[in-house]
Formats: C-alpha cells, sequence, structure tokens
C-alpha cells in the first residue's frame, strides 16, 4: 500500500439490504459522499473477497463484505495565500464567506491567484471537500467577480453533497440586492425565462425562446423608490450564470453599473464616476439552507457594502 492509501471495511447490513451498492456504501460510510463512492467503484477501488465484477448499481445483501481503498487525494496546482475573509459562520462541515467585491471565485485565466480558492486553501490548511479525490476547496456556487455578498462553501464530502443537492432542487434560500435603473412596473412580479449563452457575443447570457437554454426563475420586488433607480430584491428560484443582471435587463431596467448588460443612462455619468463606481450594483444579501450534516436551519444576512451605500445616498429622491 503506498503512502497516503487508506482501506475502510463496510459490512452490509439488514438496513442496506437489496438497496444499490453506492446508495448502501453511503449509508455507512456517512464521511464520503455518494459521487465519490461512485467514482471510486468505477475505478475499482471497491472489492469483495466473495463477489466477482462489482457495479455501482448490483444489489447487496446483509452480511456481505467490501473493503474501500481511498488513494491520496491528488494536490491542486493552486497556491494556499494569506488573503483575508469575511468569515459570517464556519463549522467542521462548511464555511460561509461574505465575498467582498473584487474577489474571483476560481482561478482562471487573467486571474492565476489572489482568489477565494487560494485563500481557502490557505484558511482551512486542507479541511476542504474532495469529491472526485481532488483536493480542492468544495465550492458548491459561484457569485460573479465584481458582485458582493455570500456563499457558502463545503468543507467535508457529506456537506459537499448534501449542499449541491439544495442548490439542484432549488431549495436553497437566496436574496439579492440590486439597484436598478427606472422603477420595474408592476412593482412586483416574477421573470420566467430561458437563459443561455448570446448568439452575439459567446461572453454574455441572453434570453432565449422556451428549450433553449436553461429554465430560469426571478422573483423580484421594489423595495426602495430612487431618484430614476430603485432597489429591487430579487429572489432566485433557480441559480444561473448572471441570472438577476439578464433577468433585470429583459424586463427594461439593468443594473446600474453593469459592463455587460447596462448601458449608462443620462444622468448616471458623474455621479458613478465621483464614486468610482465600476460594477454591477449587485448583493448577495441573504442565504439560508439545511445544514447538510446537522440538519439544523442556518439563515444569514450581510448588509450592503459600503460602496452601494454611497451610491444609495446619491440617488435619494
Amino acid at each position: 500500500m503506498g503512502p497516503g492509501v487508506s482501506i475502510i471495511e463496510a459490512v452490509i447490513g439488514e438496513a442496506q439490504h437489496g438497496i444499490r451498492l453506492d446508495r448502501a456504501l453511503a449509508d455507512l460510510l456517512p464521511d464520503l459522499s455518494r459521487e465519490r463512492l461512485k467514482a471510486l467503484i468505477g475505478e475499482g477501488q471497491v472489492q469483495s473477497s466473495k463477489l466477482g465484477k462489482i457495479s455501482i448499481s448490483m444489489k447487496v445483501a446483509a452480511g456481505q463484505v467490501f473493503t474501500v481503498t481511498l488513494p491520496p487525494p491528488v494536490p491542486l496546482d493552486t497556491v494556499a495565500q494569506d488573503i483575508p475573509l469575511a468569515i459570517v459562520h464556519e463549522d467542521d462541515d462548511l464555511i460561509v464567506i461574505d465575498k467582498p467585491a473584487g474577489l474571483v471565485v476560481h482561478p482562471a485565466a487573467g486571474n492565476l491567484d489572489g482568489t477565494l480558492v487560494n485563500a481557502l486553501l490557505h484558511h482551512c490548511e486542507g479541511r476542504l471537500s474532495g469529491i472526485g479525490g481532488v483536493a480542492r476547496p468544495g465550492i458548491v456556487h459561484r457569485i460573479d467577480k465584481d458582485t458582493s455578498g455570500l456563499l457558502v462553501v463545503a468543507k467535508s464530502d457529506k456537506a459537499h453533497e448534501g449542499l449541491a443537492r439544495q442548490f439542484k432542487d432549488h431549495s436553497i434560500d437566496r436574496l439579492y440586492a440590486a439597484i436598478v435603473y427606472g422603477s420595474p412596473s408592476p412593482a412586483a412580479g416574477t421573470v420566467d425565462t430561458w437563459i443561455g449563452r448570446s448568439d452575439a457575443d459567446r461572453k454574455k447570457m441572453a434570453v432565449h425562446r422556451e428549450g433553449r437554454g436553461k429554465h430560469a426563475v426571478t422573483h423580484y420586488r421594489i423595495i426602495q423608490r430612487l431618484r430614476d433607480a430603485a432597489v429591487v430584491e430579487c429572489k432566485l428560484e433557480t441559480g444561473r450564470t448572471h441570472q438577476v443582471r439578464v433577468h433585470m435587463h429583459h424586463i427594461g431596467h439593468p443594473l446600474i453599473g453593469d459592463p455587460v448588460y447596462g448601458r449608462e443612462r443620462k444622468g448616471f455619468k458623474s455621479i458613478l464616476e465621483t464614486l468610482g463606481f465600476k460594477r454591477q450594483a449587485l448583493h448577495a444579501k441573504s442565504l439560508g439552507f439545511i445544514h447538510p450534516v446537522t440538519a439544523e436551519r442556518l439563515m444569514f444576512q450581510s448588509v450592503l457594502p459600503g460602496d452601494m451605500q454611497e451610491l444609495l445616498s446619491q440617488l435619494h429622491v
């Protein structure tokens, strides 16, 4: 057995009798996600001395014994960096961050370091989810570089799988505060469209006909009227790329400062230049979910950051 390799033994009980192997092992080995176990089975890392070929979907029987070989996680090339983080909540399984505008979540071309991932690698010192066998932070959702606010990161595989399931089921509560041009009418409503890549610019998203792209639903309501603008609260039913930005643009009220979906309107240029406001006015202000390990209901709030507060003060009626 090589360095860093560990072997776990799992004995099938009556509660697992007759169910799929991956589900049975997930019940018996809570520290490993079902997705991780599926990958291990596919790689031949799950064996039984009394059985021949092992498959994910095979039905197991009480008393069967399986051995699970865990290879060491493949390290990331990304370096850990001591970048300050605004931590709203942290426990053994997850961490909630209040991300400032300007901080990229994942390293990518043009942003190879100085990202949230770099910061998490330093802060968590390896205590991060490794679904897929890669030692990496468990990013289960993202917010844009120039959007501020709350996001949750998984530290354990079980948390990663549980959070991912809630995002897939659209059971996560997410509220965004956006400052938009004009005043939407009606004052509250639902934008229900399909969002996909723009035909004109592949870096942008756009609203398409039904069935093209992904279904996207945003519930909005005006919470404050301003001078030729409004603060709109957006509740996400789905979580598509640039969803709030695309939907507000679609109904004719793009986000102030949005360099991609917003066109600067008369009377705002001098205000934005004076404030040095160069981002979309969007903040992830509320995040709620069921803790995937403790089953506790968690809800977190974040106040508007200073730059959006300054913008509001300039736009008061």
